[in-house]
């Protein structure tokens, strides 16, 4: 195994935290030990992003193929090939950062970010945590944005945060501090030159009507952002999420926007709003990440949320965010690509 991925194993162990939990043919044994995508992009390979080689699924692979368990590693491949966004974790997020934006660096690629620590995060539900307090927060902040460096970078910021306030989960007193940490947060990512940085907007499923989000997203300085992300961790369709975000860009005066394509491919599960975006059966991997979106306020379809990690402990799933194999398993076997 080379250098690369000892680096990332290790800092696997560390642990990203990727929960955001809200109403809302394969040579498998070299699979791991070389760059999944050409440094740059072409026809067949439009994404600019950094493709993690010792991701969970990448590290499953292996792990099956030693087992002789050669067609789920192969089907395991439609993840591990794809770039998906790291969710740095705990109090020192800058080791995670450096490690990739490095190696991304030699590819000349992008790695895409979730910065999802603000206090009193996902209303103590599944992904509850986040920083002590704002002065914790705008530590945190400063560290990760000092991380970033120079290098390409694409941040999505605070899953959740802003729907939270809209839809009352998040306590009254709390909504102006979160605004403007938002705001702090925004300002600061965007003095590094080569980041681009997106605040959260839920998805249409949530928040029904996308002119509640317009002046909470405006008081959180979406002005200063590039954008806005739309369906992180969720499965509402692209046709529906397009159609969504560009409405809530012409609302913001045609702010861009990014969509969480990762888990999309059925689109959400029927039933109860509460309880289909936990974990739910039946799902399937969507649009892999690309910048050719054929809209022009949409920058680009992402997996932010990584497949193959749990919403939460629902449906005999672990810890948001923990890796579940056979859960990955499913959405690349139901994917139709």
């Amino acid at each position: 195994m080379s250098r690369l991925i000892r680096t990332f194993a290790a800092l696997a162990a560390l642990g990203l935290a990727a929960g955001c939990s809200s109403t809302p043919g394969v040579d498998e044994a070299s699979v791991v030990r070389r760059a999944p995508q050409d440094a740059t992009p072409t026809a067949q390979s439009p994404s600019p992003f950094w493709v993690d080689p010792a991701s969970p699924a990448a590290q499953q692979i292996e792990m099956w193929s030693r087992q002789g368990r050669t067609q789920d590693a192969e089907l395991l491949q439609r993840i591990a090939g794809q770039p998906a966004a790291l969710w740095p974790a705990g109090d020192e997020p800058g080791g995670t950062i450096g490690a990739a934006t490095s190696a991304a660096a030699q590819e000349g690629r992008t790695t895409v970010f979730v910065a999802y620590n603000i206090p009193h995060r996902d209303c103590g539900q599944h992904s509850a945590g986040g920083a002590y307090d704002a002065s914790a927060y705008r530590a945190w902040i400063e560290k990760f944005a000092q991380a970033l460096g120079d290098s390409k970078a694409l941040v999505i910021l605070e899953p959740d945060a802003v729907a939270h306030i809209v839809d009352g989960c998040t306590p009254g007193e709390y909504h102006a501090e979160r605004e403007q940490l938002l705001s702090e947060a925004i300002v600061r990512l965007k003095q590094q030159p080569h980041t681009k940085v997106y605040l959260d907007a839920g998805n249409p499923a949530w928040i029904d009507e996308p002119w509640k989000l317009v002046e909470p997203l405006q008081r959180a300085g979406v002005g200063g952002a590039d954008g806005f992300s739309l369906n992180v961790s969720n499965f509402q369709t692209d046709a529906v999420t397009k159609k969504y975000g560009v409405q809530l860009s012409q609302d913001l005066g045609g702010k861009h926007f990014v969509i969480d394509s990762s888990r999309s491919g059925n689109g959400p599960l029927g039933g109860d709003r509460g309880e289909a975006w936990c974990n739910p059966p039946g799902r399937a991997l969507g649009t892999r990440p690309t910048t050719r979106t054929g809209e022009s306020a949409l920058d680009a379809y992402l997996w932010i949320k990584r497949p193959g990690e749990s919403d939460g402990e629902c449906r005999g799933g672990p810890a948001a965010g923990q890796w579940w194999p056979d859960y990955a398993l499913g959405l690349a076997r139901n994917s139709k690509a």
